[in-house]
C-alpha cells in the first residue's frame, strides 16, 4: 500500500465522518414522522437503486459462493441493525449527543481489531480513541447532571450502533481485499433492504407514506443518496488503511452534527459539548500522530 493511497483512503475517511455527521441531523428531522424500521428501509432501497447503475456498468465481479452470505450478514448489520439502532436513537436524543457517542466507535473498534490481531496496540492510538471516549463521556455527564431527563434508552441504542459499526469495519477487511468495493457495497446493502423489508411493512411504511411532505422526502432522499455514496467511500478507505485509524475519523461527524443541529434544528449547544468536541478532535490529531 502506497503512502499516496493511504493518505487519500484516510482524505476519504474524513468525508465519510462529514456525512455521518450530516445524515444524523437528517434523519433527527425527519424521524417524528417516520418509524425507525421503515426510515432504515427507505434510506437503504434508495442506496441500492443508487448504486445499482453504477455496478452494472463496471466490470463483472464474480462473488464465491462461500462469500455471498457472509457478505449479506454484514450488510445487514453494517445498514440494517446499525441505522434501525441509530434512529431508535435519534428519536430521544438530539444529533449532536447521538454523533459524540457514536464516536466511541474507533475505541471499540481498536480493541475489537486487536483482540483477533488485525492490528497492533500502539500508544498513540490509545491515547486518541480514549480522548474521543472522554467526549463521549462528557456527553452522557451533561445528561446526568439534567434535572428530570428521561431514561438512557436513546444513548444505548446510539452506542450500541456504535459497537455494531465497530465490529462489521473490522470484519469486511478480508472481503475488499478479494473484491472490489462497488460490488461489495451493493451486495452488503441489498441484503439489509430485504432484511428491513418485513419489519418495515410491520412498522407502517405503506400507512406512513401518505402522510411525508415535501420537505420529509427530500430529508429522505438526501439521506438515502448520501448513504449509498458514502458507504462506498468509506468501504473503499477500509479497504486502504486500517480500521483504526478510519473509524476515527468519525470524530468529525459531532462537529458537524453541532454546526448543522444548531443552525437548521435549533438544537440547543452547551459548553460541555463543546469540550466534549474538542475531546474527539484531540483524539482524531493523537491516533494520527504516527503511520500505521
Amino acid at each position: 500500500m502506497t503512502v499516496q493511497r493511504s493518505g487519500l483512503a484516510l482524505v476519504a475517511a474524513a468525508v465519510t465522518g462529514v456525512q455521518v455527521g450530516t445524515t444524523m441531523v437528517a434523519t433527527r428531522f425527519v424521524i417524528d414522522a417516520i418509524a425507525p424500521a421503515p426510515l432504515a428501509f427507505l434510506r437503504y432501497a434508495i442506496g441500492v437503486v443508487c448504486l445499482t447503475p453504477v455496478v452494472l456498468v463496471a466490470r463483472n465481479v464474480r462473488f464465491a459462493r462461500a462469500d455471498l452470505l457472509p457478505i449479506a450478514l454484514l450488510g445487514t448489520f453494517q445498514f440494517g441493525v446499525l441505522i434501525y439502532l441509530l434512529n431508535v436513537g435519534l428519536q430521544t436524543v438530539t444529533s449532536a449527543r447521538a454523533a459524540l457517542i457514536f464516536a466511541s466507535s474507533p475505541l471499540l473498534t481498536l480493541i475489537f481489531a486487536v483482540l483477533i490481531g488485525h492490528e497492533r496496540f500502539t500508544a498513540a492510538k490509545l491515547v486518541g480513541v480514549l480522548l474521543t471516549i472522554l467526549g463521549v463521556g462528557l456527553a452522557f455527564g451533561e445528561k446526568t447532571l439534567q434535572a428530570g431527563a428521561p431514561g438512557w434508552t436513546g444513548e444505548a441504542a446510539v452506542l450500541g450502533s456504535a459497537l455494531t459499526a465497530a465490529i462489521c469495519s473490522v470484519l469486511y477487511r478480508p472481503y475488499l481485499a478479494r473484491y472490489p468495493t462497488l460490488p461489495v457495497s451493493a451486495l452488503a446493502m441489498a441484503g439489509a433492504a430485504v432484511a428491513l423489508a418485513v419489519p418495515a411493512l410491520l412498522g407502517g411504511l405503506f400507512a406512513t407514506l401518505p402522510t411525508l411532505t415535501a420537505g420529509h422526502w427530500a430529508a429522505i432522499l438526501f439521506v438515502g443518496i448520501a448513504s449509498g455514496g458514502g458507504y462506498v467511500i468509506w468501504l473503499w478507505a477500509l479497504a486502504n488503511a486500517s480500521a483504526t485509524r478510519v473509524t476515527v475519523f468519525l470524530a468529525l461527524s459531532p462537529i458537524t452534527a453541532v454546526v448543522l443541529g444548531a443552525a437548521l434544528l435549533a438544537e440547543p449547544v452547551s459548553a460541555t459539548m463543546l469540550a466534549g468536541v474538542a475531546c474527539v478532535v484531540a483524539g482524531l490529531w493523537c491516533a494520527n500522530l504516527e503511520r500505521t
